[in-house]
């Protein structure tokens, strides 16, 4: 462990410096402050202390290794900040990497967009770093290359300046009660871009607000069979995240259990997320304990390598 940390901190040094990042609505900056190099690593530092700073993807053939929130990503590829259909937010993150399978996804599914739902194309949030593994702030998933963030804004039609795209907000869609969509800003749109996302068969998990997923499920008409892809959790009012299943044959990938079946629209689904303690939760009393950051031991022992080879 002694000489692999001392390989780490030297590929801290040659790659540079990362910049501080913040969560999936938090401003970019144009003017990165830089994150001081690592001068004592051992067994407890952090893992997201590690690979946040490192600014280059590993020159390996591509692998997602390990599972979505406990990983690391070999040989990753930088999705173009702009694309056809496409245009690639929070620049200053250093987060538009991923396999090739989730840059093939974004392809095609940006392609589909304009065509279903009458958006010029879609502005891509976070996806993994270079080399994936822990980010030091926002996600606990995002580390092996196969989850993406999806905005609930149109992409523009024409190209945002890179100040737009560190200051450029994306759109609450979730009523302010958090019971229901905003009907000032839901349109059928947004039901046909999560729609076009969930169909493709590559996706294994869409995650949305539950307001959303509630929409969704009374607007879908008798077209049903995509609504089990969608699940809702915290947050993701601003965006949806979309989690790819594990490339065929990849065996360092762990993959995550099948979505339940149904359709997750029935009241049991759902009414666990309009719950008084969910919408409204007491504030805990006396300190919060945060949960003990990953090192590099609860990592597959692959991220070691992935982490120090140039």
């Amino acid at each position: 462990m002694r000489r692999f940390l001392v390989l780490a901190l030297g590929v801290l040094s040659v790659t540079g410096l990362a910049t501080i990042e913040g969560s999936a609505q938090d401003l970019g900056t144009l003017h990165a402050r830089k994150l001081p190099p690592l001068t004592h690593a051992g067994p407890s530092t952090p893992a997201k202390q590690l690979f946040g700073r490192v600014l280059s993807p590993s020159e390996a053939a591509t692998r997602s290794i390990g599972f979505y929130s406990r990983g690391c990503l070999a040989g990753g590829i930088a999705l173009p900040v702009n694309g056809p259909d496409w245009q690639v937010m929070r620049l200053s993150r250093n987060r538009n990497w991923g396999t090739p399978q989730l840059i093939s996804f974004l392809e095609r599914f940006s392609r589909e967009v304009p065509r279903v739902s009458g958006w010029p194309g879609i502005l891509v949030g976070d996806m993994s770093q270079p080399r994936g593994g822990p980010m030091i702030t926002g996600h606990a998933s995002h580390q092996i290359g196969l989850d993406v963030d999806i905005w609930l804004k149109p992409m523009p039609p024409y190209t945002l300046s890179r100040e737009q795209r560190e200051e450029m907000m994306s759109t609450n869609v979730v009523r302010a009660d958090r019971l229901d969509v905003d009907p000032r800003y839901w349109t059928p749109g947004h039901l046909e871009v999560i729609k076009a996302a969930a169909e493709d068969p590559e996706v294994q998990r869409i995650f949305v607000n539950a307001a959303i997923k509630k929409a969704l499920c009374r607007e879908a008409g008798p077209d049903r069979a995509w609504l089990h892809k969608v699940r809702p959790f915290f947050g993701h009012d601003y965006h949806f995240h979309v989690r790819l299943v594990c490339p065929a044959g990849e065996a360092s990938c762990e993959g995550q259990d099948p979505v339940p079946p149904g359709d997750g629209c029935d009241h049991a689904s759902l009414a666990y997320w309009f719950s008084e303690g969910i919408l409204h939760p007491r504030p805990q009393l006396g300190p919060v304990r945060p949960r003990p950051a990953l090192t590099l031991a609860d990592l597959p022992a692959a991220c070691r390598t992935v982490l120090t080879q140039r």
